[in-house]
């Protein structure tokens, strides 16, 4: 009788899921309305949107050309660009409420 050869079981790789909401948030410096903006959306995130977000800050004094792609005219501005459609916010963020109806965010519960 043959031994068996034994071998390991392929283990797929499961790929992490994607984060339901992008966000964007324009800046420019360490301003302190910019500052706000950021832990704002901080809190935000980490209260109605636990670990389903991406958030990428965008310093326009270190790369104002990015401001041209999704038309920023103010700053601090907030763009959520997934799910699609885009939706944008300007200010502080400091009205949750108006952030989340702003970015139709539905509440996480």
């Amino acid at each position: 009788m043959k031994p068996v050869k034994q071998t390991k079981a392929k283990t797929a790789k499961t790929k992490p899921t994607e984060p339901r909401y992008d966000l964007r948030l324009y800046v420019a410096g360490q301003t302190p309305r910019s500052l706000q903006a950021l832990s704002n959306l901080k809190k935000i995130c980490e209260e109605h949107l636990t670990g389903n977000y991406r958030v990428e800050i965008i310093d326009l004094l270190k790369k104002p050309q990015l401001a041209a792609g999704d038309q920023i005219l103010a700053i601090p501005t907030l763009v959520r660009t997934l799910p699609k459609p885009a939706r944008k916010i300007i200010g502080d963020l400091s009205n949750t409420e108006r952030v989340l109806v702003g970015l139709d965010i539905r509440l996480l519960r």
